[in-house]
């Protein structure tokens, strides 16, 4: 990858997560940023949004076949990300240490 392009597919990769979580768009840029498996949803979920996109373009041949791949695999992502929100909302309380009989 040539310099400077990172950037650009991470801004793009982090748009399309956006739009499609627009109400959680902090906790998304969070997300992205701390988490480097939901950064990799996030660009697999660019690409496969922008194939869909552009299906239009493909073979008659092919076209409906890639449409319900690509349709598919942006579900699949959207689930996967969905999932990857809501745990990051989870709090996790602990209990004290037991710290052995408690005297009356």
């Amino acid at each position: 990858m040539a310099s400077g392009e990172s950037g650009s597919t991470d801004s793009s990769a982090l748009e399309a997560a956006a739009a499609y979580f627009p109400d959680q768009a902090k906790l998304v840029q969070r997300l992205f940023d701390a988490n480097e498996a939901f950064q990799s949803m996030c660009e697999d979920l660019a690409a496969a949004a922008q194939a869909l996109a552009h299906v239009e373009q493909l073979p008659d041949g092919v076209k409906e076949l890639r449409r319900l791949e690509y349709a598919g695999l942006v579900d699949a992502l959207l689930k996967e990300m969905r999932e990857a929100i809501s745990q990051s909302k989870v709090v996790m309380l602990r209990q004290p240490p037991v710290t052995g009989p408690r005297s009356p």
